[in-house]
């Protein structure tokens, strides 16, 4: 009877243990179904009091099955139901497939009409923060998406994604490896390409240490990003400055250890001598005996390494990096020599 009472003791517990798992590894967001979204279209057409051509025409659009069974395009079948219904909705995906990005873009009034529902607003917003993100616009991409959750769209996995490009871009490292990990809460649902990237920018951003070259040269791309874009305001501006503080730092630090290894270097000659004379005498020699004052400059430029010890400095720095981190150091005396400093 004991033998009895334990096995099911242990069962139970088992059977626990086995819910408590299940419960830790399930996603906190989930991919909606297709007949909710078709639903609360529908919903939405009878407070429109939409005609019965329009219904056929979007009963259509969601008996198709999707290609592939790819559920990343439950967004676009979405945006395409809501053409349909909206010709607001219309002139804006109109205007986005045939105008290319080009500087910063104004938020268009429609993300933030009342007349829609919240869901679809927030999947209109995802749409948009999407080609802001494909047009290189990062920044007005998070903006976009600020505040949307993933229960709050047809395609949680599109956000995530472009949540977690975004961040990577902008080099907001903590954020970017949040929504990463977000995203892989359903690996097995997203579509591959999703997983496939974020695993190579969380591999990417992962080691980034902040005031390291590594960081810098992000910062120069960054910057000539957002040039590109037509941008120069205060933010760039702040980049720039931000990038030059941090390769002072690095060349200061490089100068202080050339400065100790040279010194450590003359200090043990001194205290050492090959061939010391073995007793205290005249050793010859008619010079007047005066030694020239050595002028070091100005106080606040003391200790300022020659341009072949500078240039030996700078090889240090970038020895163990790739070539290209090289450009960095150039550009900062190309800084250097704008400013006039």
């Amino acid at each position: 009877m004991k033998t009895l009472q334990t096995l099911s003791l242990i069962l139970v517990l088992t059977t626990s243990a086995i819910a408590v798992d299940d419960l830790e590894k399930r996603a906190s967001w989930q991919i909606p179904d297709a007949e909710q979204i078709r639903s609360q279209l529908e919903q939405h057409l009878e407070k429109q009091n939409a005609d019965e051509a329009l219904k056929l025409q979007i009963n259509i659009l969601w008996d198709t099955p999707l290609i592939s069974n790819d559920q990343s395009l439950l967004l676009d079948q979405l945006i395409n139901s809501l053409i349909l219904i909206d010709t607001n909705i219309a002139k804006l995906v109109n205007r986005l497939e045939s105008t290319p990005a080009t500087g910063a873009q104004t938020i268009p009034a429609l993300l933030n009409q009342k007349d829609l529902p919240p869901f679809f607003t927030n999947n209109i917003r995802l749409y948009y923060a999407r080609w802001l993100a494909q047009s290189e616009l990062q920044d007005e991409c998070l903006e976009v998406l600020d505040g949307i959750k993933p229960q709050d769209v047809v395609d949680p996995a599109t956000l995530l994604f472009y949540q977690a490009t975004g961040y990577h871009r902008v080099l907001a490292k903590d954020k970017c490896l949040r929504a990463i990990n977000l995203l892989e809460e359903n690996k097995d649902a997203i579509p591959r390409r999703y997983s496939t990237l974020a695993n190579l920018m969380k591999a990417d951003i992962g080691p980034l240490e902040k005031d390291s070259l590594d960081e810098v040269a992000r910062l120069m791309s960054d910057i000539q990003r957002r040039l590109k874009l037509g941008r120069a305001g205060t933010r760039v501006r702040n980049e720039e400055d931000d990038v030059i503080a941090k390769l002072d730092k690095m060349i200061e630090e490089l100068e202080k250890q050339q400065q100790q290894q040279q010194s450590s270097g003359q200090g043990s000659g001194s205290l050492n001598p090959s061939s010391p004379a073995q007793d205290s005498s005249d050793l010859g020699g008619s010079g007047p005996g005066n030694v020239d004052r050595r002028n070091h400059g100005d106080a606040e430029d003391w200790g300022s390494l020659p341009p072949k010890e500078r240039q030996k400095a700078l090889q240090q720095i970038s020895k163990e990096l790739p070539a290209h981190y090289r450009e960095v150091i150039e550009e900062y005396f190309r800084k250097l020599a704008r400013d006039g400093s």
